[in-house]
């Protein structure tokens, strides 16, 4: 069976309220230094407009817990894909949000991290957020939204791939933010989806040269946010050097003073990674 990695890299979510199915969407996982984490739009934790603030669900309720969708782990030979469920929590048992926001953007960025608590007996596959950097992508070219619309699936729990096109600069923010814009037939349940560019063949460089694959090859544009607004096909995309920003937000560097050397451990505020740190001596 001849699959392609980010059909499976893309995992299906069910927002819930303890039984209750709120909403579904999109996620995928990276690896942190603080473990495997699920990266999705934070309005799908908060159940709230990320710019209005007002619940997406009609019962006002907001998602106590997120149901991931992931492949089964299994032993050497015929790939026969198995997907089980595990539940993870969206709060601490003091009510504080698991989620970790952007270090500098906070609340404004539609996008966390949610370290993973139960990973036993599934199979993890990654995104690498830097995987064909080098590959020039500009307006009007292709890109993939891999994700779930309306809650559907390609078959099992493989992603259904959305292509359109980027339409707008890559290396412009728009609204003065980490964003890029998308032309795409995208809805309700791929918010958070991964948004790549997929290619075969010659691929042009960054450094205007071109590259000839051998196979498959992409780049990791960044994760599918929601439309401008309802009537609109233009997409709004998170840069993937947004996310590269917290993923590396998490990884604390030791720092030396004259009185000793000791290590810098992140300090959560809430959710959000703060300048403050606890300084802890090293052996």
């Amino acid at each position: 069976m001849k699959v392609e990695a980010q059909s499976i890299q893309s995992l299906m979510l069910s927002m819930r309220f303890d039984s209750t199915e709120l909403s579904t969407g999109t996620g995928f996982i990276v690896e942190t230094a603080i473990g495997p984490s699920l990266v999705t739009n934070r309005h799908n934790v908060t159940g709230k407009d990320q710019n209005t603030g007002e619940h997406l669900s009609s019962s006002l309720a907001e998602p106590n817990k997120i149901a991931i969708h992931h492949l089964q782990e299994h032993g050497s030979g015929t790939f026969n894909p198995v997907w089980i469920e595990r539940i993870e929590r969206l709060h601490r048992n003091d009510g504080s949000p698991r989620w970790i926001e952007h270090p500098t953007l906070g609340a404004k960025a539609d996008f966390v991290l949610l370290p993973l608590e139960q990973t036993e007996g599934i199979s993890l596959h990654p995104y690498d957020l830097e995987a064909g950097s080098n590959i020039s992508v500009g307006p009007a070219e292709t890109v993939s939204v891999i994700g779930f619309p309306f809650g559907k699936s390609a078959g099992g729990r493989f992603g259904i791939w959305a292509t359109g096109f980027l339409a707008s600069e890559p290396d412009i923010d728009y609204d003065q933010l980490p964003l890029l814009l998308i032309d795409c037939r995208t809805r309700p349940g791929q918010s958070g989806s991964p948004v790549i560019a997929f290619r075969t063949g010659s691929v042009p460089r960054v450094n205007g040269g071109v590259g000839i694959s051998t196979g498959p090859t992409f780049r990791f544009i960044g994760i599918y946010s929601g439309r401008i607004n309802k009537d609109s096909d233009i997409g709004i995309v998170w840069k993937a050097k947004a996310i590269l920003a917290l993923i590396k937000s998490l990884d604390p560097k030791p720092v030396r003073f004259n009185y000793g050397h000791f290590e810098t451990v992140p300090m959560m505020h809430g959710c959000v990674p703060v300048e403050s740190r606890i300084l802890k001596k090293l052996p």
